[in-house]
């Protein structure tokens, strides 16, 4: 069976500390099932809810203000789609795969629209490189992600939307461990 993954920005950093238990209980409470937390950077895990994904992520936005005091946007995707973002090749292997290279995968509520995305591509240079590819954001930062000059503020500003990060290799270790068959 597939799972549902909610990628939430804002835990964990910026001061916004969450306990893993306290935020499976905050996700529990909502009457989801089979909540589990991969590591402590905002990925939930649950067993499939049902419904529209938009309206879940709307409920599970509202919820964690409430309960945190602050917005928590959050991004739902299931294991399944999970596995066909982390397949997708946005950019040739050698530069993914170079010493000291990253890939970082940003999720969006929806697709940007097509100025947003050349917007996007135009920023790039010779340390950072965009692909868009549906809701998906593909990140290639040939020098460490901290030494960067283009930062996640600087990428919300550039979409007009919010997003949240993760490297590849995160992405693939749940699609490792919550993909079957």
């Amino acid at each position: 069976m597939t799972k549902q993954v909610a990628f939430l920005r804002a835990i964990n950093v910026g001061g916004h500390t969450v306990k893993m238990d306290a935020l499976r209980g905050l996700f529990e409470a909502l009457g989801l099932a089979g909540v589990e937390t991969f590591i402590a950077s905002g990925n939930v895990l649950f067993d499939p809810a049902g419904g529209d994904a938009r309206a879940l992520e709307k409920k599970i936005e509202a919820h964690l203000q409430q309960a945190l005091g602050y917005q928590v946007a959050t991004f739902i995707r299931s294991t399944d789609e999970l596995a066909e973002v982390t397949r997708y090749r946005a950019f040739p292997a050698a530069d993914v795969e170079a010493e000291g290279h990253g890939l970082y995968i940003g999720f969006l509520a929806e697709s940007p629209a097509e100025e947003t995305v050349q917007k996007l591509l135009a920023c790039t240079t010779a340390v950072d490189a965009f692909h868009v590819h549906g809701r998906e954001v593909y990140w290639l930062c040939r020098t460490r992600f901290s030494e960067s000059l283009f930062g996640g503020q600087r990428m919300e500003k550039t979409l007009g939307a919010q997003a949240t990060f993760r490297n590849v290799t995160t992405l693939q270790k749940i699609v490792a461990k919550y993909t079957y068959g």
